[in-house]
């Protein structure tokens, strides 16, 4: 129900225009009664400007001047509310469900939803992303059904400033898993690499490569916009850019790993002597990353063993590290002091002599 006003001009009331909505009255199923606006209160007088031949400024008020409610009547308005808060209570349980997935005690679950957000700065249009995520070998695995790749939809760039942007916007969704079984290993674990390629198209719908990249996965929760820079092999002479440009014909990598570390890779030293490249353009990620353990609800020592592997997996700052050295000296000096006063004077004063 709308409680309205005819502010019009005189002789000139009825007209639509000059209807103002003062107050709305709505009545739900539960006898709950909703203002709005809300009574006036202390809060002062609503406003209201008209525009016409003269400007006017009307103000009213609005008041509850119901007698005051039995106590009959609050008591039912209690359980009313009560009632209502219950069933919406068991809306929500319903949404959630009995069966919450829980890890298994002492392992980390890496759950991503990413975006493909844009790519830019490269020599050609028509572009298009592959990615895929390289778990290590060590403590991390994924589950059977699920995909690690995936590639985006070609996109035709837009100028944007000084550079050529393509905005894909595509989405992706991972999960794995971290089991430190070991805890008594010193190594830093090593945490999941998102590998990309970008890939152009011509008019005879063959493919180029436009630049490799990588990026480690942020070791914190949250929101991440993560920009990548890539680059390509290239070819020393102009035949081999005008193969580039007319048959589509460029280097490749065979292992896309081979822009970091490969996994498999085993030896001491990883040379890369006699591959030129060029420095291309970036690609823009946006993750939302989430983490789930038991050791985030529990108080034992299993959650500061899970402490101890989140800080090495996150890595410790140089600043901090400083910090901890520090620490430990001045509590070794403290020690040492301790020591030196438990001793006898004559042991510790280098002027001391021995009496025969």
């Amino acid at each position: 129900m709308h409680i309205m006003a005819d502010l019009g001009p005189y002789k000139k009331l009825g007209y639509k225009k000059y209807e103002h909505v003062l107050c709305t009255l709505k009545v739900d199923s539960n006898g709950v009664i909703t203002v709005k606006p809300d009574f006036t209160g202390l809060k002062g007088p609503y406003r209201i400007e008209t525009e016409g031949e003269k400007q006017e400024l009307w103000k009213y008020t609005i008041d509850n001047v119901s007698p005051h409610a039995q106590p009959e009547e609050e008591e039912r308005e209690r359980r009313v509310f009560k009632d209502l808060y219950g069933r919406h209570k068991e809306y929500l349980s319903s949404l959630v469900g009995t069966d919450f997935e829980m890890t298994v005690p002492g392992a980390l679950r890496l759950f991503v939803n990413g975006e493909v957000v844009s790519a830019q700065g490269y020599e050609y249009d028509n572009l298009y992303v592959h990615f895929f995520v390289e778990l290590p070998t060590a403590h991390w695995s994924s589950p059977a059904f699920q995909q690690l790749s995936g590639v985006t939809q070609t996109y035709t760039t837009k100028s944007l400033a000084m550079d050529k942007v393509a905005h894909f916007s595509y989405p992706f969704t991972f999960e794995a898993f971290f089991l430190h079984e070991d805890e008594s290993s010193d190594a830093l674990p090593e945490w999941p690499v998102l590998y990309c390629e970008v890939l152009s198209l011509d008019f005879w719908q063959r493919y180029r490569v436009e630049g490799y990249g990588a990026v480690v996965l942020p070791a914190t929760p949250g929101s991440h916009t993560l920009t990548v820079s890539t680059w390509r092999p290239v070819e020393l002479g102009t035949v081999a850019e005008l193969r580039r440009f007319f048959i589509g014909g460029s280097l490749e990598l065979e292992d896309l790993s081979y822009v970091r570390i490969p996994g498999s890779f085993k030896g001491e030293r990883l040379s890369r002597f006699g591959l030129r490249t060029e420095t291309t353009g970036t690609v823009t990620f946006r993750l939302h990353c989430l983490q789930q353990s038991r050791a985030f609800m529990e108080s034992s020592s299993l959650q500061k063993r899970m402490r101890s592997v989140l800080d090495r997996l996150e890595g410790f700052s140089q600043q901090s590290s400083i910090h901890n050295v520090l620490e430990a000296f001045r509590r070794a000096r403290r020690r040492m002091q301790e020591a030196r006063e438990s001793l006898p004077q004559d042991l510790v004063s280098p002027s001391g002599t021995l009496v025969s």
